[in-house]
């Protein structure tokens, strides 16, 4: 597919030989210097559908870059998708000059500038962290000719919107530009047109499906049942990773304490957690230390661990793609997975609304839905909209017997 030799034998060693659709349909373009336009799922493949042809363009340049200067730039919405991308990009350029460096906020913005001011080939940032370099002049973008948006719907999510316009400005117009996005909001067609120039479109799973090999179900139950539901579940599959999502990062840790006193191996990671506490605990996840992470939508997206077998929807999310992205920590590199969502009876419309977005209803496993309200039809209604056989419409007011003298006066 045009890939550099020594990247193909790095991939080849990590047991990636066959390219995934996204792969398949995307690189080819990408190699010609085409701008691209990506719709695809979480999990299908993205990184290295950007990554492998961008460093094949890259080793190319057969010079280091200048200082405080980057050849490629990589925009992500979190910390963890970030991280996640700069460990694969320098899976794929081992042994090959290309050298790539990871900016984000928590971390010291001290010795990231030292690091900058060397220059690098491949920079991988969040919008905020490379706004505060730029301004401290630790960084310029005039030399990127090579753009990429990766995940870029969720960074129009969390308000980067304003931010990435500011950063448009400052990169050449004469660059490749690859956004990938698994929806295309209208905002989101706004900002392709902005960054990108006659962009070849590729799409693979429609917007808002699941995986196929992803095993879905949702389990009714009270708010309150829900902790004892969970260790129900786990004590099932022992020693098996599993992830479970929370709504809120006070809720999360609060149920991280308490399966860690229940003696399960957990650990928890959110937006109240410092950079090196959620390293650590990603950390202790991949390498089995910990068995279940307790995460908020943080990790909805980016992280890569394909040993996790089960997902588990303790509140089910406001938004309801983030449902597809949260089930897509499972069922990676050709494996299957699991995902469970506990409902409680105030959160049936956002299970309804999640079905609505999958096209698809959520297999019932266990309790039983609660009956949702319904307002009587037309054909219900008696006269004056009056509902008929005991409909639960307030009765009409009555007209005031009141003399239009008292009506006026009052």
């Amino acid at each position: 597919m045009g890939i550099d030799e020594r990247i193909n034998a790095n991939i080849a060693a990590m047991g990636l030989t066959d390219p995934t659709p996204i792969q398949t349909q995307a690189i080819p373009s990408i190699v010609e210097g085409r701008d691209v336009l990506g719709l695809a799922q979480t999990g299908t493949g993205k990184t290295a559908a950007f990554g492998l042809p961008m460093l094949t363009r890259l080793i190319k340049f057969g010079k280091k870059p200048e200082p405080r200067t980057c050849r490629a730039l990589i925009l992500a919405p979190t910390r963890e998708l970030a991280t996640q991308i700069a460990q694969n990009i320098d899976a794929y350029a081992e042994g090959t000059p290309i050298r790539s460096y990871r900016v984000v906020g928590g971390a010291s913005i001290n010795v990231q500038t030292e690091r900058l001011s060397r220059g690098v080939d491949v920079l991988i940032a969040t919008p905020g962290r490379l706004m505060d370099l730029i301004e401290r002049r630790a960084i310029s973008l005039e030399a990127a000719t090579y753009l990429v948006l990766d995940e870029a719907d969720q960074m129009l999510d969390i308000g980067f919107i304003h931010t990435l316009r500011k950063i448009a400005k400052m990169l050449p117009k004469q660059r490749q530009t690859l956004l990938f996005s698994a929806t295309m909001p209208k905002l989101m067609s706004e900002l392709a047109d902005t960054y990108l120039t006659d962009p070849v479109k590729v799409q693979v799973n429609p917007p808002g499906q699941a995986a196929k090999k992803i095993d879905q179900g949702v389990h009714f139950t009270t708010q309150g049942d829900k902790a004892a539901l969970l260790a129900e579940y786990l004590s099932k599959h022992p020693g098996e990773l599993a992830m479970v999502f929370g709504r809120t990062k006070y809720g999360s840790e609060k149920l991280a304490k308490l399966l860690d006193k229940w003696g399960f191996a957990v650990a928890a990671i959110h937006g109240n957690k410092s950079q090196g506490q959620r390293e650590r605990a990603l950390d202790a996840f991949r390498k089995g230390d910990t068995q279940i992470l307790v995460a908020t939508d943080v990790a909805a997206r980016g992280l890569d661990i394909p040993a996790v077998a089960h997902v588990y929807n303790y509140d089910l999310p406001n938004v309801p793609e983030n449902y597809v992205h949260r089930i897509g920590r499972t069922a990676r590199a050709g494996r299957d997975g699991r995902a469970v969502a506990f409902c409680a009876p105030a959160e049936v419309g956002e299970l309804r609304a999640i079905e609505k977005a999958m096209k698809a209803a959520i297999p019932v496993i266990g309790g039983e839905a609660p009956a949702m309200p319904q307002q009587p039809s037309r054909g219900q209604r008696g006269r004056g909209g009056k509902p008929q056989d005991g409909g639960n419409k307030r009765p009409a007011r009555r007209p005031s017997r009141r003399p239009k003298s008292q009506k006026a006066k009052a």
